[in-house]
């Protein structure tokens, strides 16, 4: 049997879900919490294979969560739950130890796939998501001898999405982070870029090739 666990706040659709999880063959829902705080403890108490996590908690981003799990528990895998395609979240977790995503709706045929090729060992994403950490990989490769080597690679990402013209709560919408979060990374990385204020920043990270992905999209 895999032991699944359900990480939502919606207590109608971990309902649903866990409806789901039911009628699975060699599926069984071990279970359910619905905020950040829950989830260590529960994973200790439990021992799930799996953890079915949401990405939009009440009181952490469930990137922080992937992270805390890929770090205390490695043996545990996580699929994580999204409202949409998003693929700048998704990319961000499956770079963090994510083994794929189900976007919220999907059909329980689907879900069933899903959580069985990820405990086959396969790592589940669609062609687009696949696309978008492929060109971001490339974007890597192409920074690595960039001048920004004092920028951490989330500064990077942050750097990259201003350079394409994205506001801070956009920013913070693609990355699952909060508005303070962002604020706090835009002000290290304009210090560390000695850049005085966004557009500045926005020529400096420009002239380094930044920004282009959305330039010629």
């Amino acid at each position: 049997m895999v032991k699944v666990i359900v990480v939502d706040d919606h207590p109608i659709f971990r309902l649903g879900l866990a409806a789901s999880l039911a009628e699975m063959e060699h599926v069984e829902l071990v279970g359910e919490a619905a905020t950040a705080g829950e989830v260590l403890d529960l994973v200790e108490r439990t021992s799930p294979d799996l953890v079915l996590l949401d990405l939009h908690l009440p009181d952490k981003s469930g990137l922080d969560v992937n992270r805390s799990l890929a770090a205390d528990y490695p043996n545990v895998k996580v699929v994580v739950l999204t409202m949409s395609e998003d693929h700048h979240a998704t990319i961000a977790a499956v770079r963090d130890g994510a083994r794929g995503y189900i976007v919220k709706g999907a059909d329980p045929t689907h879900i069933e796939h899903v959580i069985h090729s990820v405990m086959a060992g396969d790592v589940v994403l669609d062609q687009g998501v696949a696309q978008a950490m492929a060109e971001l990989a490339q974007l890597r490769a192409a920074t690595v001898s960039s001048p920004f080597p004092q920028l951490s690679p989330r500064e990077t990402d942050i750097l990259e999405l201003i350079a394409r013209g994205l506001d801070n709560q956009t920013i913070a919408r693609q990355l699952v982070l909060t508005p303070k979060t962002v604020r706090n990374h835009v002000s290290n990385v304009l210090a560390k870029l000695n850049a005085a204020d966004r557009s500045q920043a926005i020529v400096i990270a420009r002239r380094s090739g930044l920004g282009r992905i959305d330039e010629h999209g």
